[in-house]
């Protein structure tokens, strides 16, 4: 498949709804609509995108959040973002039945068969951004030409709405005590923005009663 240009290239909105979401519940109603005309995404202020929108808009958002709000508070809005992408797609993207079946196998068979769905679906969180998958424990999603973090310098990680949205995901269908990492960053320099995840649990089945909750 043909690389996608960064000015062709579009993203599922929940990067967009979710995070005016978080930053509305976090900074409030008026400072968010500020941050939206800052980011010249006024539009969305009003409206919530409900289709694929462009990539540059993402990188507009989060580079303003970078630059208007605290170092502490972008982090924590980003994360709240985040968990609230991971939980949308749980309750509206992820088959029922699916999450059941993850849920009941041990979890490095459930931690493959995430990857592999996360694989196949980077279209629609990574736009132009070139998605390499390693599965094993700990396993590793790299995203070179990050969208989040484009053209950004930092001292630390930046994608921390990638992060969590992982977490989430391995949390509810891998492992409670699943943990993301973002072990490297192109704010930092790197050639990609690196995600590691762990999990600490028993390689067994699990109850069937937490699988189907």
């Amino acid at each position: 498949m043909a690389a996608v240009s960064a000015e062709t290239a579009r993203i599922g909105p929940n990067a967009i709804t979710r995070t005016i979401e978080a930053l509305r519940e976090r900074v409030g109603a008026p400072a968010t609509s500020e941050l939206l005309r800052a980011a010249g995404l006024g539009r969305y202020g009003t409206e919530a995108p409900t289709a694929m929108v462009p990539e540059d808009d993402v990188t507009a958002l989060y580079g303003t959040l970078r630059t208007r709000l605290s170092e502490r508070e972008s982090d924590a809005s980003m994360r709240l973002a985040g968990s609230k992408t991971a939980a949308y797609l749980l309750a509206h993207r992820i088959p029922r039945f699916a999450q059941v079946i993850l849920r009941l196998l041990p979890a490095r068979f459930a931690a493959g068969a995430l990857l592999r769905s996360i694989t196949k679906h980077t279209w629609t969180f990574a736009g132009s951004g070139i998605v390499s998958i390693a599965a094993g424990h700990p396993a590793r999603i790299a995203i070179a030409g990050c969208p989040l973090c484009r053209g950004s310098r930092a001292q630390e990680p930046l994608c921390s709405y990638y992060a969590e949205s992982f977490a989430v995901l391995f949390r509810e269908l891998v492992s409670e005590r699943a943990s993301v990492t973002e072990t490297a960053c192109e704010a930092l320099g790197a050639p990609s923005c690196v995600f590691e995840i762990r999990w600490a649990a028993p390689d067994v089945r699990r109850d069937f009663r937490k699988a189907v909750r």
